[in-house]
């Protein structure tokens, strides 16, 4: 007969046993995507067209920079199509990606492929290329600034909260959440929007050859369908990848290329683990993470928006000439 402490022990080795296995056949998973995604720019090495989407709240991501900037540089990519989705974002962000753009567009052509919607930076971004390409029931437009803060002051009167401060000048840290804005404090803030809106609206003249007053005309922040944008000017043309397709054969470029889709390095962890498959050998570990690290991740790093905003907000009418 066998000892009951035996027993005991032969089923604990059995149950690490088949802890270890599992663990290993997860190990070999993300050891497979790791390599896939290192290897995955061996692809790239082939003539090709390169597709890169930009999508959500437009904020300054030095990755996405450094990946247009890739793309451009890379001799086996002909062409490049911007996919874009986005409702826009900070105006400073909006502004390195066109320079990207722009920088990209000396080396080889660019398109912008507009889904859902390409509204505030998201529509500045599409400028920055040399041809836009929409669907017809797509949102363009809404070419403005807009700096917004909230007003808390009631609030902190009901629950008995005092803010007192001590400042070097009148205008520091105006305006304030914690009191009404003086007269002064609004005239700077709008002076900077409206200098930020001069310089969008320039933008988008010069890089669609309009007229600054045609511009004009339509930049008090409407929207526009698809449609709407080709009959205005602020879209090129009506479709999907088979338009682009034959705007770049005008550009000498071979209809038969592939599109690749290039996407920004993620961070690694080891030698072949890339950080989603890290991510998933922790989680199944049992290693906890951090609550801000997971906000970050769920957010995509974009929770919070600071400085001057070119964002459409939903609740607009699409115009209607």
């Amino acid at each position: 007969m066998t000892d009951p402490e035996t027993l005991a022990d032969r089923r604990r080795i059995r149950r690490k046993l088949r802890f270890w296995r599992i663990a290993t056949v997860i190990v070999a998973i993300a050891l497979v995507a790791g390599l896939a995604m290192r290897f995955d720019g061996v692809s790239r090495r082939a003539d090709h067209i390169a597709r890169i989407d930009i999508s959500g709240v437009i904020t300054d991501d030095q990755k996405l920079v450094d990946l247009i900037d890739d793309a451009a540089g890379n001799d086996a990519a002909k062409a490049m199509v911007i996919r874009i989705s986005s409702p826009g974002g900070t105006t400073y962000g909006g502004e390195r990606l066109h320079n990207a753009l722009l920088r990209a567009g000396k080396a080889k052509p660019v398109v912008a492929d507009i889904h859902t919607l390409a509204a505030s930076a998201g529509y500045m971004i599409a400028v920055s290329t040399d041809h836009i390409v929409a669907g017809e029931s797509s949102i363009v437009g809404s070419i403005g600034v807009i700096f917004q803060y909230p007003q808390l002051r009631e609030l902190l009167d009901k629950i008995g909260v005092r803010l007192e401060s001590i400042k070097s000048s009148p205008m520091k840290a105006e305006p304030s959440p914690f009191n009404d804005a003086s007269e002064e404090a609004k005239a700077m803030i709008r002076s900077m929007v409206l200098d930020s809106y001069d310089w969008f609206v320039d933008l988008v003249a010069a890089q669609r050859e309009m007229d600054r007053a045609q511009v004009l005309a339509l930049a008090d922040g409407s929207i526009f369908t698809g449609r709407q944008g080709l009959e205005n000017g602020l879209v090129d043309a009506l479709g999907g990848d088979a338009e682009i397709r034959a705007y770049l054969k005008t550009r000498g470029i071979d209809e038969s290329l592939e599109m690749i889709d290039w996407e920004p390095e993620t961070d690694t962890q080891g030698l072949l683990l890339g950080a989603g498959a890290t991510s998933l050998v922790q989680q199944f570990l049992g290693m906890p993470q951090t609550i801000s690290t997971e906000i970050d991740r769920l957010s995509g790093g974009k929770l919070f928006l600071d400085g001057l905003v070119s964002v459409w907000q939903v609740g607009g009418q699409p115009r209607r000439d």
